[in-house]
């Protein structure tokens, strides 16, 4: 009894000592991640002076809203920015969650000819790195199409993404083949099947497309800052680079712009962070 009471003590501090050296390491961790929106947050709260001043330092000396001020004034097109960011993640967002339930609902449930190797592409071409793609993209918009400076040249390369179609298809998959047969029994039309059946059923997944698509499109700079001439029709992460000249940079009022830039996206993940967290391992249901 005696041993068991040692040999069971042993193992509680033990799981003690793992517990407490594992909170420690999320902590670190969690900092590290942390810092740079800690850094962006606070730097933003600083004068708009440049960065190449000898006194700037990791928390400003003073602390006021004028960089806030600074950046809204700066340039004419500043809302416009923002305004431009909306549009283009907006209707990328919408576009995804429609063609993606869309599309992986056909390669879910439907047997047409083709359909392996059409799925088959689908895979290959989530394997082609995303820069590969600029070069190509950018000769068709603007030397064939004449389409720059325009929202169709920011929005139609990413209207569906491959990866968001493979994801709805694994999700689908999983849905009853047999409550869809019923469906159809009853009279029910692929429409009113996808609408009324599989989109409810599929609110999850919808939601996590909806938001990674949403924060990766507000967040890309590379394309935007490619098709993109006029400050008129640049988004919000293309406009900060305005900031920054060859011997000037406005630190503060960058940081006050990215901190701008970053509320929709807060305010989008703690809105729909439940789904999110749901829906972060749907794409390993069998299908």
């Amino acid at each position: 009894m005696g041993l068991y009471k040692r040999y069971s003590g042993k193992n509680k501090w033990k799981g003690k000592v793992r517990n407490v050296i594992l909170a420690v390491v999320l902590c670190l961790l969690a900092a590290v991640v942390l810092f740079p929106i800690f850094y962006m947050i606070v730097s933003s709260f600083g004068e708009p002076v440049e960065s190449g001043g000898g006194s700037y330092s990791i928390i400003p000396k003073s602390i006021s809203l004028r960089s806030y001020k600074f950046f809204f004034e700066f340039s004419p097109y500043s809302f416009r920015w923002i305004l431009n960011s909306l549009i283009v993640a907006g209707t990328v967002t919408l576009s995804n969650v429609i063609f993606s339930t869309l599309a992986g609902y056909a390669f879910a449930k439907i047997r047409f000819p083709g359909c392996q190797v059409f799925f088959f592409l689908l895979l290959t071409a989530m394997m082609v790195p995303y820069q590969v793609t600029q070069v190509p993209l950018y000769m068709l918009f603007v030397n064939n199409l004449h389409m720059q400076d325009t929202y169709v040249a920011l929005i139609a390369p990413t209207l569906v993404n491959c990866y968001n179609v493979f994801l709805a298809k694994q999700f689908i998959s999983s849905v009853p083949s047999a409550l869809i047969e019923a469906a159809k029994i009853d009279g029910c039309s692929q429409p009113a099947l996808v609408f009324r059946i599989v989109v409810p059923m599929s609110k999850t997944v919808l939601a996590v497309i909806a938001i990674t698509t949403f924060l990766g499109e507000w967040n890309t700079f590379f394309w935007p800052f490619l098709i993109t001439n006029s400050e008129a029709m640049q988004t919000i992460q293309v406009g900060l680079k305005n900031f920054s000249y060859a011997n000037t940079t406005y630190f503060a009022p960058m940081m006050a712009g990215a901190t701008v830039s970053a509320l929709p996206m807060f305010i989008l993940f703690f809105a729909l962070q439940k789904y999110f967290l749901e829906g972060v391992t749907v794409g390993a249901v069998k299908g």
